[in-house]
């Protein structure tokens, strides 16, 4: 895996033995015995989704080197290619499929290429995801900013989960793992508006589907997932400053996901976070909206916002 497609902490705060020890410290901890994950995995159906890069590729690499079966999900075709290649190579097995999670078409082809062809789903792990930190007024003029987050974190999903979730009740199995973020369970954070609220969306959604289908025997672990240093996070240049995990030791994470079933895996802040929020919100927003004004944008969240700006009130006439 090169480092191009995993970009990793560029500091020795984040990188370095502080850094390792504070991402241990928060959690959630993963699997570390492959024996286990083995006897879960082996002869099963895996779905990964966003499995181009980060932490799908390496959850890909690592269910498959555990005897999983896995169809790796993305837009990047070429990408797959190589990995489902690789994986092959090495004595997996891996099938690509192309899946665009904002078009519904390529989701319901995605669904049914993957029922086609093994008839069943015992894995789905919900990975793809569109982080967007932008400032509000600079999406004025941006409706993709709208379509894509929602498409990809929030309606995608959820069709792709009913599509697939009809074969796992009538087999009587399943496990489907959701890498959502510990954002959706802190106060609100200034530019995150998009990402956030279609993730929570797609959360609650889950959350409520799951209740109807652990009768069937299809279960849910929820991941809320700290800082993973990926592709995605790595425009914004304060988040490349903090500690955070690997693609490969979150993708641990979600391994005891499968093996443990879990309600939830989330680091420490998010045990805290929902009692004290009630107490805190407001104050807690507050401050980061402060806060926020210290902080430059990334030039990635600037790109195709120079025709919105910020709207300036009239002068009020009395």
């Amino acid at each position: 895996m090169t480092p191009a497609a995993n970009p990793g902490p560029r500091n020795t705060l984040a990188a370095g033995a502080l850094g390792r020890a504070v991402t241990r410290a928060l959690g959630p901890r993963g699997l570390n015995d492959q024996r286990r994950l083995r006897r879960a995995v082996d002869g099963k159906i895996a779905v990964v989704t966003g499995a181009s890069y980060g932490l799908g590729e390496a959850t890909a690499r690592l269910l498959a080197g555990a005897g999983a079966t896995v169809v790796l999900g993305a837009r990047s075709v070429d990408r797959l290619a190589a990995i489902a290649g690789e994986i092959t190579a090495a004595g997996g097995s891996a099938v690509a499929l192309p899946l665009d999670l904002v078009s519904e078409e390529s989701v319901a082809g995605f669904a049914a290429g993957v029922l086609d062809r093994f008839g069943r789903v015992d894995y789905l792990v919900h990975n793809a995801g569109k982080s967007l930190r932008r400032p509000v007024h600079l999406s004025y003029q941006r409706p993709k900013d709208l379509t894509s987050s929602t498409g990809v974190n929030y309606l995608g999903p959820m069709r792709l989960t009913l599509a697939l979730l009809p074969a796992m009740r009538a087999a009587g199995s399943g496990h489907i793992v959701n890498v959502s973020t510990a954002g959706v369970i802190l106060p609100a954070m200034p530019k995150w508006s998009f990402y956030l609220s279609s993730k929570a969306a797609f959360d609650f959604w889950m959350r409520c589907v799951a209740t109807e289908a652990r009768a069937d025997g299809v279960t849910l672990t929820t991941f809320y997932a700290g800082l993973i240093h990926t592709r995605m996070s790595a425009p914004t240049p304060w988040l490349r400053e903090m500690p955070g995990q690997t693609p490969e030791q979150a993708a641990q994470v979600v391994a005891r996901a499968i093996v443990t079933k879990p309600n939830t895996l989330t680091p420490l802040y998010g045990h805290l976070a929902p009692p004290m929020t009630p107490l805190v919100r407001a104050r807690v927003e507050l401050l980061l909206g402060r806060l926020d004004r210290r902080i430059s944008d990334s030039r990635a969240s600037r790109a195709g916002g120079a025709l919105a700006a910020p709207v300036v009130p009239a002068p009020r006439v009395h």
